[in-house]
C-alpha cells in the first residue's frame, strides 16, 4: 500500500511500543474513528464513567474481536487538533505481552482500522501542521539516539529550534526576492531595488547564518556516525584483548599465536559515552610470507589512515630496561613509523601489559603523542584511555543541550543553498540584470524550504517516513 493511501481521511493504528515482552505496551490510534473504537471496546471499571474525558486515564477492561475482555487496561482519548497527529487519537495501554497486543490491535483493526505504515503517525502529523520537516525527522532521531548528546541534538531539533533557524534565514531571502520583483517590475523607479551594498549585505549575513549551521553538522558527526577509532601495532601487542576489554566480552580471538587476527573486526559500541566504530587491525611486522596476512595489515593500515583516533598498542613486554626514552622505545619501530605517516594529532600510544610490565616512570609520551598505561589482562587504565579517545576525537566539539546539528539530508540542502548564494553573489559582481539574479536566489530559498518541509516531493516524504518505526 502506498504510504499516501487514506492518509488525510483513514484510521490507522499500530503497536507503539518495541517487540517483545514488557511490563507496559502501547496500542496508537489515530483518525476519525478513534473515538468510537475505543468506545465499543472498552468497559469502564468506574461507575460514574459517562464518556471519554479528552487527555484523561481511564482505568477498564478492554475487548477483544469476539467481544471477550482481553485485558486490564488504561485508556486515554485526545481530540484533534490537539493531539500529536492533529486528528482523533487515542491510545491503549494494556499489558506488555506480544499476545496480549496482538489481540487488542485485532480487535481495533476490527472495528474500522488498519494497519499504519512506518512513520504515518508522523508523517500525519507533519501534513497536518503539527511539526516541520526537521521536526519530524527529529522524532526519529530522538529515538535512535546512541548517547546523551545525541538526545540532546535532537531534542533541540524536535522542540523547533532548527526549523526557527531556517525559516529565520530564508525570510531574509524572500524579502531580497520581494524587492528584486519591484526591480523588475518598476525598472525606471530605482528606489524599487536595493543598493548593491545592501543587497550583498543580507546575502553573506544569510550565507554566514548557513555556514553556522554547517559547522553544527560537522561538529555531531561523531554522535550520528560514530567515530572510527581504530587499534594498530605490532603482532601479539594485545590489541584484540584490548578491544575484548573495551566491548566487554571476547568478540575477538585471543591467542599467543603470532597473527591469530588477519583481517579487521569491526564492533560499535560506546567509550565514555561516545558511539564508537571500534576496529581491531592485524598486527604489523617486518616480514611475513603469508599473502591473506599481507592483505589484513594493507585493509589495517587503510583503515588507520581514515580514523578519527588510533591507538597505537604497545606491548611493554617488549620494551628495553632503560631511563632513556629511546632505548625504552627502541623495539617499536613499525609503530613510529605508523605514527609519523599519520600524524600525532590523532594518535595515542597505548603501554598494554603493564600489569606485567610497568610504565617508567617519567615516560608520559611516545614521540610526541600521549602514552597511557593499560593492562588489558587485569582492566586496569581502560576507563582513563577511553576518556582520552573521547577528548581526541571531540576536541571542543562535544554538543551541549540547545545545540542545533543538522543530519545529512538537511546539510546537504544547506550546502545547496550556499552555492547558490555564492552564484548571486557572483552575478552581483559582474552587474547582471535583476531577471538572472533572481534564479539564483529563487533556488536558495527553495533549498532552505526543503528542510522544513514546505516545497517537499512526496518521493522526498516517502524517503524520509520509511525509515521509521510503524508505531511512530
Amino acid at each position: 500500500m502506498s504510504m499516501m493511501t487514506d492518509l488525510e481521511s483513514g484510521t490507522i493504528a499500530a503497536v507503539a511500543t518495541a517487540p517483545g515482552a514488557g511490563g507496559v505496551g502501547i496500542i496508537r490510534i489515530s483518525g476519525p474513528k478513534a473515538l468510537d473504537i475505543i468506545s465499543a471496546m472498552f468497559r469502564p471499571s468506574s461507575p460514574k464513567f459517562s464518556g471519554f474525558t479528552p487527555r484523561f486515564l481511564h482505568h477498564g477492561h478492554v475487548l477483544d474481536a469476539a467481544g471477550r475482555e482481553a485485558d486490564d487496561a488504561l485508556v486515554v482519548y485526545f481530540k484533534g487538533p490537539n493531539s500529536f497527529t492533529g486528528e482523533d487519537c487515542a491510545e491503549i495501554q494494556g499489558h506488555g505481552g506480544p499476545a496480549v497486543l496482538a489481540a487488542l490491535l485485532d480487535s481495533v483493526l476490527s472495528r474500522g482500522a488498519r494497519m499504519a505504515e512506518r512513520g504515518e503517525f508522523t508523517r500525519r502529523a507533519f501534513l497536518n501542521g503539527r511539526l516541520d520537516l526537521s521536526q519530524a525527522e527529529a522524532v526519529a532521531e530522538l529515538i535512535a539516539a546512541p548517547s546523551r548528546e545525541g538526545v540532546y541534538l535532537a531534542s533541540a531539533k524536535l522542540d523547533g529550534l532548527l526549523g526557527r533557524k531556517v525559516s529565520a534565514l530564508r525570510e531574509r531571502l524572500e524579502y531580497l526576492r520581494q524587492r528584486v520583483c519591484l526591480a523588475i517590475d518598476f525598472p525606471d523607479e530605482e528606489g524599487e531595488c536595493l543598493p548593491p551594498q545592501e543587497f550583498s549585505a543580507i546575502t553573506q549575513e544569510v550565507a554566514e547564518g548557513i555556514r553556522t549551521l554547517l559547522a553544527g553538522y560537522e561538529r555531531a558527526r561523531c554522535w550520528r556516525e560514530g567515530a572510527l577509532v581504530v587499534l594498530a601495532g605490532q603482532v601479539n601487542a594485545g590489541k584484540s584483548s584490548l578491544m575484548n576489554a573495551f566491548l566487554g566480552r571476547n568478540r575477538a580471538i585471543v591467542t599467543e599465536k603470532p597473527g591469530t587476527t588477519r583481517d579487521y573486526l569491526e564492533e560499535h559500541t560506546t567509550l565514555a559515552g561516545l558511539p564508537v566504530r571500534l576496529v581491531d587491525t592485524a598486527g604489523l611486522r617486518e616480514h611475513s610470507e603469508d599473502s591473506i596476512e599481507l592483505e589484513g595489515m594493507k585493509r589495517g593500515q587503510e583503515m588507520a589512515g581514515n580514523a578519527r583516533c588510533v591507538l597505537l598498542v604497545l606491548d611493554g613486554k617488549r620494551a628495553e630496561a632503560s631511563s632513556a626514552p629511546e632505548a625504552v622505545f627502541a623495539a617499536f619501530g613499525e609503530e613510529k613509523a605508523l605514527l609519523e605517516k599519520l600524524g600525532r594529532s590523532r594518535c595515542i600510544a597505548v603501554w598494554n601489559k603493564s600489569d606485567a610490565a610497568p610504565l617508567p616512570e617519567g615516560l608520559r609520551d611516545f614521540f610526541g603523542a600521549p602514552l597511557l598505561a593499560v593492562s588489558s589482562k587485569e582492566g586496569t587504565g581502560i576507563d582513563e584511555l577511553c576518556s582520552a579517545v573521547r577528548a581526541l576525537c571531540l576536541g571542543e566539539s562535544a554538543p551541549e543541550e540547545g545545540d542545533i546539528a543538522p543530519n545529512l539530508r538537511q546539510a546537504d540542502k544547506l550546502k545547496q543553498a550556499l552555492a547558490a548564494l555564492d552564484a548571486l553573489e557572483a552575478a552581483i559582481a559582474l552587474s547582471m540584470p535583476p531577471d538572472l539574479c533572481s534564479i539564483h536566489l529563487e533556488a536558495a530559498s527553495a533549498h532552505l524550504a526543503d528542510i522544513t518541509g514546505l516545497n517537499s516531493t512526496e518521493d522526498t516524504l516517502n524517503s524520509i517516513f520509511e525509515s521509521f518505526c510503524i508505531g511512530k
